[in-house]
C-alpha cells in the first residue's frame, strides 16, 4: 500500500489509555480489514504517563499501517489537529480512544456520503436520525443539550451534536480547516465546525450508536472552560484571525469508498 492509495486514515488521540488502546486498535483493524479498505491508523499520544505509547509501538512494529506520534500534554484538540494533518488518507476519521461508537458505524459515514456525495465533513451525532444512546445519565444528557443550544446560538446553527468524538473529513477539508484551528481543548470540535461553515464546506450529521463511558473525562470544569474557548472563537472571527473561504472542493469518485458495504 502506498500513500496515494490510503482510502481512510483513522486518527485516535490518546491520553493515559493503556487499559483500552490495544483493544481499540484491534477492533478498528478488524473492521477496516473486513471492509477491504486501504487504511492507516495514527495514534497521537498526548503525553501519556501510563505506558500507552509503548503498547502502540509494539502493535505498530507488527503492522506498518499503525503509526504513533508522541507529543507533550497539550489537549485533545492539539492531538487531533496533529494527527489529521499527518495523515495520508483521502478521508480522515477521528475516533475517541474509548471507542464508545462501535467500529461498524464507520460504514454509516460512507453510506451518508453515497447519499450526499458533495459532503466534505461528516460528523457522528447522538441526536440525528438513527442515533442511539446507551447508558447515559440524564444529568449528562441535559448538560450536553444545554451546551449544544449555546453552540448553535453562537455559530453552528442547525448542528445538533458538535461534541461527539467521531468525525470524518475529506483531505481537502482537513488541509483547509485544521491549520486555522486555535483551540487545543474541549471546544476544538466547535471551532472546526464553525470554520467548516465559514469556509463553505458541506456538513452532514450521521446518527450513531453511542455507549456512555462511566469514567468519561468530560467533567463539569472542562465544560465550563469550553464556554471561554467558544468566546475566543467568536472573538477571533470578529478580529479577522481566520482566513476566508470558499476553498477548492474535492471531486467525489466512487473509488473513494469502494469496499465499504454501509
Amino acid at each position: 500500500m502506498t500513500v496515494s492509495t490510503v482510502q481512510i486514515s483513522v486518527v485516535v488521540p490518546a491520553f493515559n489509555e493503556a487499559a483500552n488502546i490495544e483493544t481499540t486498535i484491534g477492533r478498528l483493524r478488524d473492521y477496516l480489514d473486513g471492509e477491504q479498505l486501504s487504511w492507516e491508523l495514527i495514534v497521537v499520544d498526548d503525553g501519556s504517563t501510563d505506558g500507552t505509547a509503548a503498547l502502540v509501538r509494539a502493535m505498530a512494529a507488527r503492522d506498518p499501517r499503525i503509526r504513533i506520534t508522541v507529543g507533550s500534554r497539550k489537549g485533545k484538540g492539539a492531538a487531533v489537529r496533529r494527527g489529521m494533518l499527518d495523515a495520508h488518507g483521502e478521508w480522515r476519521f477521528m475516533a475517541d480512544a474509548d471507542l464508545s461508537m462501535p467500529p461498524d458505524n464507520i460504514g454509516r459515514f460512507f453510506a451518508a456520503l453515497r447519499e450526499s456525495p458533495e459532503t466534505d465533513v461528516l460528523i457522528g451525532s447522538r441526536e440525528a436520525a438513527g442515533a442511539q444512546r446507551i447508558g447515559e445519565p440524564w444529568r449528562r444528557h441535559a448538560a450536553g443539550r444545554l451546551f449544544n443550544y449555546l453552540t448553535q446560538a453562537l455559530g453552528v446553527r442547525g448542528i445538533r451534536d458538535t461534541q461527539c468524538g467521531f468525525k470524518m473529513l475529506s483531505a481537502d477539508a482537513v488541509r483547509a480547516l485544521c491549520p486555522q484551528t486555535t483551540i487545543d481543548g474541549f471546544a476544538f470540535d466547535f471551532e472546526l465546525l464553525f470554520l467548516a461553515r465559514r469556509f463553505g464546506f458541506s456538513v452532514k450529521e450521521v446518527g450513531i450508536t453511542w455507549l456512555c463511558r462511566v469514567d468519561s473525562r468530560v467533567s463539569l470544569w472542562r465544560g465550563m472552560a469550553a464556554f471561554g474557548d467558544i468566546a475566543r472563537v467568536r472573538w477571533h472571527a470578529v478580529r479577522g484571525r481566520y482566513a476566508r473561504g470558499p476553498f477548492p472542493r474535492r471531486h467525489w469518485t466512487e473509488h473513494s469508498q469502494s469496499g465499504t458495504h454501509g
